[in-house]
């Protein structure tokens, strides 16, 4: 438990961790990293993922965050092809409305549905990475570098929202319902420029 407290206080402070690299902006690995820690809307939203497929529960806590990682891919390379998607910051604003208001809910849904809902964010989310890279940088070590911040921040949400559960009991389901809500408000933060 210790480890994964040190992990989430690393991820949500990225510049503590990665301050005065001496890299070249999105070129390596360790920008890779710092991209989706540096932005509230990425780190908001990947931490929205873990607490949705934890509210889904059984298959969903590994294919919901799996489906944003693969389709977060497809996006990178949609980017670095130079492909234009419209309003990608739009969407990234509105995934974590959307994927916080789904855990909010906590309705049953489909593990597809709920793959397809946060596939479909992941590709503007990693559209942004791929749009954002450096021309100079090895798009590989960059993807793995975001790749895993990204695995890193959604196995943070879903460690908070199991460690929350064990010490709320009973209501430790309303806890990350009510979590999944705080995401949606402050996903509407971000659309209306408050944070």
């Amino acid at each position: 438990m210790r480890l994964l407290l040190a992990l989430a206080i690393l991820a949500l402070s990225p510049g503590l961790a990665f301050a005065h690299t001496g890299i070249a902006h999105g070129a390596g690995f360790f920008h890779g990293i710092a991209h989706p820690v540096g932005g509230l809307d990425h780190v908001l939203a990947m931490l929205a993922v873990g607490v949705f497929a934890f509210v889904l529960g059984g298959r969903a806590l590994w294919l919901v965050p799996l489906s944003f990682v693969g389709a977060m891919v497809a996006g990178f390379g949609l980017g670095i092809a130079q492909v234009q998607l419209p309003f990608v910051e739009l969407a990234i604003a509105l995934s974590i409305v959307a994927i916080g208001g789904a855990a909010a809910l906590g309705r049953p849904m489909p593990v597809g549905a709920a793959m397809a809902l946060v596939g479909t964010f992941a590709v503007f989310h990693g559209h942004a990475h791929g749009a954002e890279m450096a021309e100079s940088a090895d798009g590989l070590t960059y993807a793995l570098g975001f790749v895993a911040a990204t695995a890193l921040l959604h196995l943070t949400g879903l460690a908070a929202a199991f460690g929350a559960a064990h010490l709320a009991g009973r209501v430790g389901g309303t806890a990350a319902r009510l979590a999944g809500g705080a995401f949606a408000i402050a996903g509407l933060g971000i659309l209306a420029g408050w944070l």
